[in-house]
């Protein structure tokens, strides 16, 4: 089978994880130097789904980069099962508090109108910080499609 784009092993599946890492630590970092961001259970619940994304991306571009300075493939069966476990959850994870945090965001930026009123909480930052959240999200999709095809093909 032809190596897909974001295979485990190869530079486009580095380059996947390095943006999947960098991604989920740009969202952590504007998220915790937004004022007020602990209050919020969702935002504290984004922060914790991008933690985990980020760890898992930088150990998985940590075995590409090993796997490319030794030119092994890592098509083994039991390896890609764990890639392909490990993504889907943390895709589901990182989903699922992207999507909690963007309602939250929304219920106070247009429904309760607290990034207007006398509250003023810093709407921007928190928006922000989940937009990078969703592209990290995307980029973990990404792969955990290119793991599905791959582990169908073991």
């Amino acid at each position: 089978m032809k190596d897909l784009l974001g295979s485990p092993g190869t530079v486009s599946g580095l380059l996947l994880r390095i943006g999947q890492c960098l991604f989920a630590a740009a969202s952590i970092g504007v998220m915790v130097s937004t004022f007020g961001f602990s209050n919020f259970t969702a935002y504290c619940y984004l922060i914790a789904s991008m933690g985990l994304q980020a760890l898992w991306s930088f150990g998985l571009a940590c075995l590409d980069i090993y796997a490319l300075r030794i030119k092994r493939d890592l098509r083994n069966p039991v390896l890609v099962s764990l890639f392909v476990v490990g993504d889907w959850v943390t895709a589901t994870l990182s989903l699922a508090a992207a999507c909690s945090s963007g309602g939250i965001a929304v219920l106070y930026a247009k429904d309760l109108k607290f990034c207007t009123g006398s509250t003023r909480l810093p709407c921007d930052r928190f928006e922000l910080s989940i937009a990078l959240a969703f592209v990290t999200w995307f980029l973990i999709a990404m792969s955990s499609h290119v793991m599905f095809w791959i582990l169908a093909s073991v």
